[in-house]
């Protein structure tokens, strides 16, 4: 049985993080005026995706998909639960991609939780 389309952006978005190529990221799945919205931040356009990534990045170090947990999708957008590990701990956490021309144009992102590491 063949992916969806927002299984197969899903797919790229996790492979992305975990190879932490910030270009091929921002490039293959934002499109030019996308938008990424949290609780504490409003992100706008490729170039500050790019600095926002390297800094999110830079701050969780390596991320590995543990679990998708939950993942609903409708034709022009996904929306999805997830337990990532990085360098900090296990989150779980939760995203919204709407699309246009095939790239997210809205990423609406947040934590549910975090478990830190034990030292």
């Amino acid at each position: 049985m063949s992916n969806t389309k927002g299984q197969d952006f899903y797919e790229r978005q996790v492979d992305f993080l975990a190879k932490q190529d910030i270009e091929g990221l921002v490039t293959t799945q934002y499109h030019p005026d996308a938008v990424l919205v949290g609780f504490e931040f409003t992100i706008r356009g490729q170039d500050q995706l790019r600095e926002h990534f390297k800094n999110y990045l830079g701050h969780l170090g390596k991320i590995k998909l543990l679990s998708t947990d939950q993942f609903a999708e409708i034709d022009d957008a996904i929306f999805f639960e997830a337990t990532v590990e990085t360098d900090i701990g296990e989150a779980q956490v939760y995203d919204v991609f709407t699309f246009k021309d095939g790239k997210a144009i809205r990423h609406f992102t947040g934590i549910k939780a975090v478990k830190p590491k034990q030292a």
